[in-house]
Formats: structure tokens, C-alpha cells, sequence
């Protein structure tokens, strides 16, 4: 679990009920060491996607992206974060913001899946 969509979890929470719910769950994600927390090198290297982004950078990838705008920019830094940490964590992120994180997948290669793949993967 990503520290960083706890954040965003806790921010968009309802009532003090659900915070309480998402505390339980940081603690049981942080006692396992599963709770992924970015780490200098992560803020690192999401300051160098975000730029790249801003920028309009050529990628190995798919060669010379559009920019993006500043609002854009700031809109995207918690997802930039997520993806740098589960690439240094080597998990999959599971995901319905696909479109954003294919663009960050330009300068950040993680593996990213559809929630709607992701859980319908057992139904067949």
C-alpha cells in the first residue's frame, strides 16, 4: 500500500469513522513493512518526471511528448510519487487514473493495471 494514496484516502474521507478505518489499515500495512513511503531518492525522481513532463522531453519510449501544462503538473504529483515508489518497490499499481500514468510511464517505467482489469482477472 502507498503512503502517498492513504494521503489521499484520509484528505477525501467522509467522517472520522473512515479516517479511523484507513489509520487501522496504515498500521497493519507499516507492522507487515508493506506500507511503500517515498524516500529522498523517490522525490528525486519524481521532481525529474514532473519536469520532463512540464518540459515536453523526448522519451526512448515514444519520442518527443507535448508539455504539460503547470496546472497539469501539480495535479499529477501524488501520482508521480505512487509510480516512483512502485517501481522502486517493484509492484504493479492497480489504477482507473490510467491515462495519467501513461504518461508518467514515458520517463518512469512501472508496470501499471485497470482496476476494472485488475479485479475482473479472477472471474474467467
Amino acid at each position: 500500500m502507498s503512503a502517498v494514496v492513504l494521503q489521499e484516502l484520509v484528505a477525501g474521507a467522509n467522517d472520522a469513522s473512515r479516517i479511523k478505518d484507513f489509520e487501522r489499515s496504515r498500521l497493519e500495512y507499516r507492522n507487515a513493512n508493506k506500507l511503500l513511503v517515498p524516500n529522498e531518492e523517490d522525490w528525486w525522481h519524481a521532481g525529474l518526471v514532473l519536469n520532463a513532463l512540464q518540459r515536453g522531453r523526448r522519451s526512448r519510449k515514444t519520442g518527443k511528448i507535448p508539455k504539460m501544462s503547470v496546472a497539469e503538473r501539480y495535479r499529477i504529483i501524488n501520482d508521480v510519487l505512487i509510480a516512483r515508489t512502485a517501481k522502486r518497490a517493484g509492484v504493479m499499481v492497480v489504477t482507473d487514473n490510467v491515462n495519467d500514468f501513461r504518461k508518467i510511464r514515458n520517463f518512469c517505467d512501472v508496470k501499471v493495471i485497470s482496476g476494472s482489469k485488475y479485479f475482473s482477472m479472477g472471474e474467467e
